[in-house]
């Protein structure tokens, strides 16, 4: 009887602890970066398709939107999972952390998974490029702290993150929804691929002590804080400066002019950052204001796009 009912219980343990588990991997994907880094771009290349050159597909795009937000999910899980097993963020604070669960590894590959099967279809819909821009994205997404490339380990981090979600995003959007690619809208995303390489700089300067210990070669470990700072403040201010500046010699429509109201966010972040880029706690506010720069700026340059197609 004591046998039966001990079985019972472990069965009934079994299946909330794999719940818990499962619900602690899901709570690791911070929505917020589905909303800077996967979804933002790639609607700027939905925009520019619409307003821009007047073509919208609804099926694809709904059907890219789901590619993107699955791999920004394999992206996190695979983010965390690695960077837990490679010790990057236990080194000051390795007893207040559980540890990491193969679970979040396994909601990773089953996203890229998913995220593998929406580009083939797309490819089917759309040509082969599109497969090409899946493959790149995929190298850069799953390589990127796991090994053996791990990109973020070897100083290509930052330029990897510029590029899949700046170039590789927006060209990609544009393609699914018009089979074509061109030079406009190529110098179009580097206005979110500068500003997000900025957020991956700055993200990057609170953990300069840790990312150096654990051989984690960042920008910021490379060149210190200090210069990190400069480094973020201009890439963030030629992401902006492309944006307006194309409006104004016509490469972009007029209403993108409008990506000049990110600037003082920008400036704020820089005067933050500039008297506490040694303090991490301090240093939180800077962070906070480039966010909210990339959001302001990169959500008025697409709008300037899609408006453009309606007036």
């Amino acid at each position: 009887m004591d046998l039966r009912l001990n079985s019972a219980l472990n069965v009934i343990e079994v299946a909330p602890s794999s719940a818990r588990r499962l619900l602690h991997a899901v709570s690791m994907i911070r929505y917020r970066f589905f909303l800077y880094a996967g979804l933002l771009p790639y609607l700027l290349g939905g925009a520019w398709a619409y307003g821009v050159q007047g073509e919208f597909d609804g099926p694809i795009f709904w059907s890219g939107l789901l590619g993107v937000a699955l791999a920004v999910v394999g992206v996190e899980s695979f983010n965390e999972y690695f960077d837990a097993r490679l010790g990057t963020d236990r080194v000051f604070n390795s007893a207040d952390l559980p540890a990491i669960a193969d679970s979040v590894l396994w909601l990773g590959v089953v996203a890229f998974v998913g995220a593998l099967a929406v580009g083939l279809y797309l490819t089917y819909r759309g040509g082969w490029l599109i497969l090409a821009f899946a493959v790149l994205g995929g190298l850069a997404a799953i390589f990127y702290v796991a090994p053996p490339i791990r990109w973020a380990y070897r100083g290509l981090g930052e330029s990897v993150i510029g590029l899949s979600y700046g170039p590789w995003m927006v060209s990609g959007s544009l393609y699914a929804q018009t089979g074509r690619l061109s030079w406009d809208v190529l110098f179009a995303s580097l206005v979110p691929g500068f500003l997000i390489m900025a957020l991956a700089v700055v993200n990057n300067i609170p953990d300069f002590h840790q990312d150096r210990l654990v051989g984690k070669k960042t920008l910021v470990v490379r060149f210190g804080r200090k210069a990190a700072v400069t480094l973020y403040v201009g890439l963030a201010s030629l992401g902006i400066a492309i944006a307006v500046g194309g409006a104004l010699f016509g490469f972009f429509p007029k209403g993108c002019i409008a990506t000049l109201l990110g600037a003082p966010l920008l400036v704020m972040s820089a005067k933050v950052a500039r008297n506490s880029y040694e303090q991490p706690k301090q240093f939180v506010q800077a962070i906070r204001c480039i966010v909210a720069c990339y959001l302001v700026s990169v959500s008025l340059f697409t709008f300037g796009c899609f408006v453009h197609g309606i007036s």
